[in-house]
């Protein structure tokens, strides 16, 4: 009897000891991080997020609990233990030996163009007896930015060609086919009397060749987003930003410098759109980065940008992206005209039925139906 009595002592000695140590240093030496495998992918591709989970002491923890959020943009193949609501809450459970690591790779695609971090996690740990619960939270900073998506349709692409036989006609921007400037991958927009055969031959996959012009100008792309409709637009408010994206990367890719301007604000620093006119493909990176800040519910009225449209540089061509085609917009398009000046126009809408435009402005036009673009229809 003696004896059960002093088992049972020992036995509960030892669980208090057991609660004591956990609750002092369950959370030393325990190292948990996530992090993604790419810091930008275009929206509609998959990438990876990693948990981390390192615990460098000599007490195991038999359950873990590691609780972070996001936003619902990213799509996660694993749902298990995660649920989504505003946001996407996800809780994954370890068991963690000791001084052992353990890395957890959970695959995602990426459905909305954006900026996706996660700041904290949340700890929940278990001691060896299950009997008690510990808490910590673990400030973070992993950051993905989803770019936009460059559009890529015949629509556009047709709209394309007679856009750059515009520019070429009216600002006499024209190659020079005795000034070699270097060889880029095959485009659905190029000729096939530019592409090199034999560079072709050599690397498996279509390349053109890219000849300097006589005369470089630059091209100013001013997107308005604005949306004053009681059925708020944003697959047309995305669109704008996917055209332009897809006008940015032809125009630099031609070797041409851009400049983008757009109504809406950053959603770190709060202030409209503005990249200053530069080439290159560090350019087309500024850009999707610039883009996939933009918040589409906070913009200014496009009239404070009439200042900036109406100065233009003689030596650049001015493209307008909209999803409407009145007031404010169409005022200063009309003014932009009476003045002399080149512009193109792209109308991004979702309706198969275009709407009416005041002939004057008509044929600086090209509508542009998103839902090609998204692939939504």
């Amino acid at each position: 009897m003696t004896g059960i009595i002093l088992i049972g002592v020992f036995a509960f000695v030892l669980v208090l000891l057991e609660e004591y140590m956990y609750a002092r240093f369950w959370n030393r030496g325990l190292s948990v991080s996530l992090g993604f495998n790419k810091a930008s992918i275009v929206c509609g591709e998959e990438g990876e997020l990693f948990e981390i989970i390192e615990n460098s002491k000599f007490m195991p923890l038999s359950i873990l609990r590691v609780k972070f959020e996001t936003d619902r943009g990213l799509k996660f193949e694993d749902n298990i233990g995660s649920s989504t609501t505003d946001k996407f809450y996800r809780n994954d459970v370890f068991s963690i030996g000791m001084n052992e690591r353990v890395t957890r790779t959970l695959p995602f695609t990426a459905a909305k163009r954006g900026v996706y971090s996660v700041e904290n996690l949340d700890l929940i740990a278990s001691d060896i007896f299950l009997s008690r619960q510990y808490f910590d939270t673990r400030k973070t900073d992993t950051t993905l930015y989803v770019y936009p998506k460059s559009l890529k349709s015949d629509e556009f692409r047709q709209s394309l060609k007679r856009l750059n036989g515009e520019i070429l006609t009216k600002r006499h921007i024209i190659e020079d086919p005795f000034e070699f400037r270097g060889i880029r991958e095959y485009q659905s927009f190029d000729s096939q009397k530019k592409i090199n055969w034999k560079a072709s031959a050599k690397t498996g996959e279509l390349k053109v060749i890219q000849n300097n012009y006589t005369s470089l100008k630059a091209i100013r792309i001013f997107v308005d987003i604005s949306d004053s409709g009681v059925l708020k637009k944003e697959d047309s408010q995305e669109a704008c930003l996917e055209a332009c994206a897809g006008l940015s990367e032809f125009f630099l890719s031609e070797g041409m410098q851009v400049s983008v301007f757009c109504n809406a604000r950053d959603i770190f620093t709060y202030e409209r759109l503005a990249i200053p006119a530069s080439g290159g493909m560090g350019q087309m990176n500024t850009v999707l980065m610039a883009l996939s800040r933009l918040s589409l519910a906070d913009y200014t009225d496009f009239a404070n940008l009439k200042e900036q449209i109406l100065n233009e540089d003689t030596d650049s061509f001015t493209i307008f992206l909209s999803l409407n085609g009145y007031g404010e917009f169409t005022d200063i398009l009309s003014e932009y005209k009476e003045k002399g000046m080149d512009f193109f126009w792209y109308y991004i809408t979702g309706e198969r039925t275009e709407p009416e435009i005041m002939p004057s402005l008509k044929e600086n036009l090209s509508f542009i139906h998103f839902k090609d673009i998204t692939g939504n229809a």
